[in-house]
C-alpha cells in the first residue's frame, strides 16, 4: 500500500499537478457572501494535503475528507457489487456517521471562532 502511495506521489510530483491544482482551487461562494466557513469548507485543501501525504495535516483541515472517501468508495462498490441489503442499513449508517462528523467538526470550528465574543459582551 506504501509503495502504491509513493507511485502516485512521484507521478503527481512528476506533472507538476499538485502546484496546479494548489493554485486552482474553486472558492467557496459561501464564504464569499457571508463570511463565513461553510461546513464543505477545507476539504480541497484536506484532499490536497493527501495527495502529498500528509494525514494529519488533512484530518487537521477537514476531519470528514477521510470517511467521505471511504464512503464514496462504498457507493460504487455498492452499486456494482450490492453489498448493502434491501433496507440499506449499511448506507444510511455511513450516511450518519459521515454527517456527525461534519456536523460535529463544524460546531467545533464555528465555537472556536465566536467564542471570544463572550469575553467582551
Amino acid at each position: 500500500m506504501l509503495l502504491k502511495v509513493d507511485i502516485i506521489q512521484v507521478f503527481c510530483s512528476q506533472l507538476n499537478f499538485i502546484n496546479w491544482l494548489q493554485n486552482h482551487l474553486i472558492p467557496c461562494p459561501f464564504k464569499y457572501l457571508t463570511g463565513l466557513d461553510c461546513p464543505g469548507c477545507g476539504f480541497q485543501r484536506s484532499m490536497v494535503a493527501l495527495i502529498h501525504g500528509d494525514f494529519h495535516k488533512s484530518v487537521d483541515l477537514y476531519p470528514a475528507a477521510i470517511p467521505l472517501i471511504s464512503l464514496s468508495i462504498y457507493l460504487i462498490f455498492d452499486k456494482y457489487f450490492k453489498l448493502d441489503n434491501s433496507k440499506n442499513v449499511v448506507k444510511k449508517t455511513l450516511f450518519m456517521i459521515v454527517g456527525g462528523i461534519i456536523l460535529t467538526s463544524y460546531c467545533i470550528k464555528m465555537w472556536g471562532l465566536f467564542s471570544h465574543y463572550k469575553a467582551s459582551a
